[in-house]
Parts: C-alpha cells; structure tokens; sequence
C-alpha cells in the first residue's frame, strides 16, 4: 500500500497498490508473413476477429501461425460483461453476406481447425442463429476437410435457436462459463450459470463435442474452481479451458490476483482427473487458443 498526500487535516487515506503483471504475462509482438497474410484477409474481406475486438493476448502467435477466430454478427455486443472488451451497444443490421466472406477467407487461409465466435445478439428474435447456420455450413462446403470450432453465446433459453446453431455440422460446440458461480453477477450481470450448464447439458445430448472456458484471477477460490469443474462435468462438458483474466481497460473489472502458473497445472492435473477428455490450463489460455489440439 502507499500512502497519499494529507490535505488539511484529512487523516491519510491507503490506496491500492497495482500488482505488476508477471514476466510470464509476457507476449510476442505481431510480425512475420504470416501475420501478414492474415491481416489482409481480414481487411480484404471486412470480417471481424475475437482476436482484435477481445484484444486476445495471443493475436501475434495466432496470427503468426496463419490462424484467426473469426467474430460474425458484427462487432458491438448487446451484452454489457464486466470483463469483456468487444463494444457495447446497439448492433447494426447483421450482414447477410457474411456466411460466404467468412468461408472465403477460410479457404484462402487453408486452415486445419476454424474457430467462429459470436457477440450476444439478444435483440433477434432467433438470437442469430440462422446466420450462424448458414456460416457453418458455408465453410463446410467450401472447406469440407476443414473442422470447425464454433463458441457460441448464451440464447438466454431460446433452445430453438440452439438447436438451429449447432446442427449445422460443426465438430466441437464451445460455450464459455467466464467464472465461477458466486461472481456471475458481478462478472456476467446478463446470464444466469445454471442457464449456461442447461446450455452445455443439452448441446452434449444433442451429439456435439462439448467445450467451455472459465477465466482465473478475479479472486475465485480453489474450491469454487473445483465446484464448476464438477457442475461441468456432470452436465457433459467434454474440453475445458482456464486462463488468466486480463483486465482490458481501466473501465473493467480490475485484476485480484496474478495465478501463478504451478498453479495452473495444478487445475489441470484436477480437471483430467475428474473426467475432462482434454484441458487446456495456463496463464495466456483462450478458450480458441491451440484449439485444433483437441480434435
């Protein structure tokens, strides 16, 4: 703590003193031909990325590998997540064309494993879902040896709108928890974590691979870990994620604590033991980070 200045006969008042980010915070600077390559076609096709608009800290190692997770829908969320730095608002119409740009761009990229994510589009009636639809199924046939990733959003219990996104022949179904049970509130104040479990529940009995990410460092505790590790898997989550929370601007919710990384090894040696078939655990985890090692 420091202490600051007395201003008459104010008694001293302690401010917080920051925590230092780590050295294994640190991350590489995007360079390279395949970073390159992969900017322009995203500037070429007027596509948006969770990659930008999250401000991920792994954009230069992603994209220097000539992989990208594509955002549709458009880039302003009408969701407001304390943790989250995609823009919030009212969207605009979502561009019907967006399916075949995003297929384009997949095939041009040659890549192995897609990932698509989502903003929250709560104010469509479907949620979005048959855009969603009609993306999958846009790189399915432009690319049909590519897999596909897609981590869609909460459709707040419209299940219609669930099964419509998931049916469209992508292999892995990713839903991301974000935190533990007690700071949903706080972290998610528009979703609700027995509402995303049933989400996951019933995507796994659907057929799909089930995947979902939770962030650490927002001063959860190891039993409020372990507890929805086991809510996940009792509810047929298949792959988990867990990495450290990052706090994007000085508007969002500030970091508690820096998890060492012993740490999270720790997490993931308790994740595989309760019965995750994968789990991907480190400080610069995403949930789409390396995410063709799974399949």
């Amino acid at each position: 703590m420091i202490e600051l200045p007395v201003l008459g006969n104010t008694p001293p008042v302690e401010a917080p003193v920051r925590a230092r980010k780590p050295d294994w915070l640190r991350v590489k600077l995007p360079i390279g031909p395949e970073y390159a390559k992969v900017r322009k076609l995203v500037d070429t096709y007027k596509l948006h990325t969770i990659c930008e608009s999250g401000n991920c800290p792994n954009m230069g190692e992603c994209w220097g590998a000539g992989t990208a997770t594509f955002m549709i829908l458009g880039n302003v969320c009408t969701r407001s997540c304390t943790f989250c730095a995609v823009a919030t608002g009212r969207p605009n119409e979502y561009d019907t064309d967006e399916p075949r740009r995003v297929a384009e761009a997949i095939e041009l990229m040659g890549v192995k494993h897609a990932v698509i994510t989502s903003v929250n589009r709560d104010e469509l009636k479907d949620r979005g879902a048959e855009i969603w639809y009609q993306t999958v199924r846009a790189v399915k046939e432009r690319c049909p040896e590519t897999t596909i990733e897609t981590l869609i959003p909460d459709v707040k219990g419209n299940w219609d709108a669930l099964y419509r996104m998931i049916s469209a022949g992508q292999e892995v179904v990713s839903h991301n928890m974000e935190t533990v049970k007690r700071l949903y509130r706080r972290v998610r104040p528009q979703a609700k974590y027995e509402r995303s479990l049933e989400q996951i529940r019933l995507t796994k009995e659907y057929g799909k691979r089930t995947k979902s990410g939770i962030m650490l460092g927002l001063g959860e505790t190891d039993e409020e870990v372990f507890e929805i590790m086991d809510d996940l898997i009792a509810n047929g989550l298949d792959v988990l994620t867990l990495g450290q929370y990052l706090q994007p601007t000085k508007m969002h919710l500030e970091v508690v604590e820096y998890i060492h990384p012993d740490k999270f090894a720790m997490y993931k040696e308790e994740g595989l033991k309760r019965g995750f078939k994968y789990v991907e655990s480190g400080p610069l985890v995403r949930s789409s980070y390396h995410a063709e090692r799974h399949i």
